[in-house]
């Protein structure tokens, strides 16, 4: 597989052109042509490019690359060790954000509805911000949400409160709890929360569950990095950093 025929094909797939992002999406650091061996992870830092290395990859493949709106451009520091390591060995970084968010096969919060068992899940119209439906208590879904992310999320709202329509969004998408109040939901799920959130929670009669930027975007590279090994039979696997929030 060529590196720029793998990257139009994904910006297609993923439809990278309907997205205004605070990111570059697709090729970010080029390196060899030809690609046989891509690891896929949630985050391109230095432990992720180190075992890349390791094992010898073509590519990596991440939701969280580089060159993010209003930072600090020069390329210093960490950023310079990142993408010398990456430069040193060759090493393509393919990077997808939002639209790895949104896609509505492989993309984060179908992936994520996919393992909680929310039935009819959709995006609220244009949003990042999904709803389903489940019949549950509160108490219930945070277990379930402990038990595929392996992490203890933060639960805002009584224990034995009713969940019927569910709404969710992968990452930080605390400040978007307004789509999720807008639609009459029952709770919101996502990977963040701000000091500001618990009051309006309770305000609003909605619950509220934080269960980790990182542990709820681990799901749509994965299923991205099994597309690319059926459709190219290319030689893939997935490389979890542990990263606690």
């Amino acid at each position: 597989m060529i590196n720029k025929d793998l990257e139009k094909h994904l910006n297609e797939y993923l439809n990278v052109a309907k997205f205004s992002d605070y990111c570059p999406n697709g090729l970010q650091i080029e390196g060899k042509t030809d690609l046989h061996k891509i690891i896929a992870g949630v985050s391109a830092n230095q432990d992720l490019i180190e075992y890349a290395i390791d094992e010898q990859a073509d590519a990596l493949l991440v939701h969280h690359g580089f060159f993010w709106k209003n930072e600090n451009p020069a390329i210093t520091g960490i950023k310079r060790n990142r993408i010398k390591a990456l430069l040193d060995n060759n090493i393509n970084l393919f990077a997808y954000h939002l639209p790895l968010d949104a896609h509505p096969i492989v993309g984060n919060n179908i992936q994520l509805a996919l393992r909680l068992n929310i039935q009819n899940p959709m995006p609220i119209g244009d949003t990042l911000v999904w709803q389903g439906e489940v019949g549950s208590t509160l108490e219930s879904v945070a277990q379930s949400v402990q038990t595929i992310t392996q992490r203890t999320p933060l639960v805002f709202g009584p224990k034995n409160k009713p969940i019927k329509k569910i709404t969710w969004c992968s990452g930080g998408a605390q400040s978007y709890i307004e789509h999720a109040i807008n639609v009459g939901a029952d709770c919101f799920i996502t990977g963040e929360v701000s000091e500001q959130i618990p009051a309006i929670c309770k305000e609003n009669n909605i619950a509220f569950i934080s269960a980790g930027h990182h542990a709820t975007e681990r799901y749509g590279v994965q299923a991205l990095g099994q597309y690319l090994l059926q459709k190219f039979d290319l030689n893939y696997h997935y490389m979890d950093i542990d990263n606690i929030v």
